[in-house]
């Protein structure tokens, strides 16, 4: 009977544990290999418009997070990146839009607009970099999606730096840690079995003295 009564203690332990566990993973991934302060670019990961095609509520804030960075002297280039990935309006223009209109000079604006995920947003945009001669860059994307965003980063030889856009005002707390759980199931995945082959994805870089800076979540 004792051990029945301290079943349910040790059942809500156990799950405290492998949640802590998770999470501890998921934060414990660096957010850069560098500890550079200036970029070649800065690169601004796609996300879906609204069905009208205006920007929608993340894929504004990382747009408009990606041109606070470009006027204060982050980077003087801007990578928007991404497809019609899943509707008509191609993620990389619509931000690029914006960004012309938030006064960005058009030739600080390149657009990439074959990425179909994340995977490939890296892919694209450091294939970018090389036909510039860019070496560094600053990722911006939402913040629970930077854990994986450097996971992919790790498999390319450039010089990256994540960096989080806000979250959009809109969004409740149960929204962004929906986000959050989400990837960081993806994120587990990806320790534990690895990425699917693709050759969007070379194999990964080893740096020697890889800077101890980690990724933080912010609701």
């Amino acid at each position: 009977m004792s051990f029945l009564r301290k079943l349910p203690i040790f059942l809500l332990a156990l799950v405290v544990t492998v949640i802590g566990g998770v999470a501890l993973v998921y934060v414990s991934i660096p957010a850069r290999n560098t500890r550079l302060k200036h970029f070649d670019t800065i690169v601004v990961l796609g996300a879906p418009a609204n069905p009208d095609g205006t920007p929608s509520p993340e894929q504004r804030e990382r747009a408009l997070e990606g041109i606070r960075e470009f006027k204060a002297g982050v980077a003087p280039h801007l990578i928007f990146t991404g497809a019609a990935a899943h509707n008509q309006f191609v993620e990389a223009h619509t931000m690029a839009t914006l960004a012309l209109a938030q006064g960005v000079p058009p030739a600080a604006i390149l657009e990439e607009g074959q990425a179909q995920n994340t995977v490939e947003n890296i892919f694209y945009s450091e294939r970018i970099m090389a036909a510039h001669g860019w070496t560094s860059a600053e990722v911006v994307s939402s913040p629970s999606h930077l854990p994986r965003t450097a996971l992919i980063l790790k498999h390319f030889s450039i010089q990256w730096s994540t960096h989080p856009a806000p979250w959009p005002p809109e969004y409740t707390v149960w929204q962004r840690a929906v986000h959050y759980a989400l990837e960081t199931e993806f994120c587990i995945k990806l320790k534990l079995l690895g990425f699917p082959a693709t050759r969007f994805l070379p194999p990964r870089v080893m740096l020697s003295a890889q800077p101890a800076l980690h990724i933080t979540i912010s609701l």
